[in-house]
């Protein structure tokens, strides 16, 4: 039986994925006593007793719980922001050309990001087949519900005398140094990282990311883009619709609890919007993690999964 740890199971991330994990009859749940769940040796211990880790942890602590592998059978899949751009770890967006077999065959599984994953999805395939050039100066927006702050931004939402702000939509990452950013540049093939504006709003959880196109700054049409985004999202849990609207408008908590993600593409002739819709926790986070569990360990990646 494979045994699977979570080094920070009681972040968001992490309870996400021991609450997917919980039924299956194929694993090995090791946990550590919550006294002990910030002792290094006791982490230790259970990292290299086990064949899968889950790193739901700040950036310092994933590189110091890598650190502390000291065998070649254990898998990292860490959901941390610290390894996504590292040599000698695999992207953990699978429905990328070729990243399943890569993710299959590494010990070292970066977890995209929640925001990164819906740029990456509809901005990627586009670079690779030329639609979209290299040097393109791109705009990204990304509405997400609060859970994707962590348990502090959930208190404060939840708060029953939480603040007149919160009960609207706030734009962040106001100096333009959010830390998706190198990540959707450097997997995108991009030469320049895009002006990006994540909207945090008063829901749960869903996430709508778009990424807007003049015509004259691609090389192709409305209907290549539709074209590229049916081959290459055949398989996997990524799906192109011809058209999801909500009488003419466009939930971002369409998929809210479930670990897909929806492409579409609007627009005319002239301008195109280009939108991925998913949850910030499923395929944006815990979701995308249990897929690359599941390829690792060659069983159908929707396994106890919510698609």
């Amino acid at each position: 039986m494979t045994k699977i740890f979570i080094d920070g199971s009681a972040g968001t991330t992490g309870l996400r994925i021991n609450e997917r994990l919980a039924d299956r009859r194929d694993l090995e749940l090791i946990k550590i006593s919550d006294e002990l769940r910030k002792d290094t040796g006791a982490r230790a211990e259970a990292i290299n007793s086990a064949d899968v880790v889950f790193l739901c942890l700040p950036d310092a602590a994933a590189i110091e719980a890598v650190s502390l592998v000291n065998n070649n059978n254990t898998a990292i899949i860490d959901t941390s922001t610290a390894h996504r751009t590292s040599e000698g770890w695999a992207y953990g967006f699978p429905e990328l050309f070729g990243a399943r077999e890569k993710i299959k065959n590494s010990k070292r599984i970066a977890n995209p990001g929640c925001h990164a994953s819906g740029f990456v999805a509809l901005v990627e395939p586009l670079v690779r087949e030329g639609v979209i050039p290299k040097d393109a100066r791109l705009t990204c927006h990304s509405l997400t519900g609060y859970s994707g702050g962590g348990k502090k931004m959930i208190a404060e939402y939840e708060d029953a005398e939480r603040g007149e702000l919160l009960g609207a939509p706030r734009m962040y990452g106001l100096t333009q140094k959010h830390k998706h950013l190198p990540e959707m540049s450097k997997i995108c093939g991009l030469d320049a990282q895009p002006i990006f504006c994540p909207i945090v709003a008063p829901f749960y959880s869903g996430m709508e990311v778009t990424v807007p196109l003049f015509a004259n700054m691609i090389n192709g049409d409305i209907e290549k883009i539709k074209e590229i985004y049916r081959e290459y999202y055949k398989n996997g849990l990524v799906r192109f619709v011809e058209t999801a609207d909500e009488g003419g408008f466009l939930s971002a908590g369409a998929l809210s609890g479930r670990d897909d993600m929806q492409i579409c593409v609007y627009g005319n002739e002239d301008r195109i919007i280009l939108t991925s819709r998913f949850d910030n926790l499923g395929k944006g986070a815990s979701g995308s993690a249990i897929q690359n569990m599941n390829i690792l360990l060659g069983v159908d990646e929707a396994v106890g999964l919510n698609i």
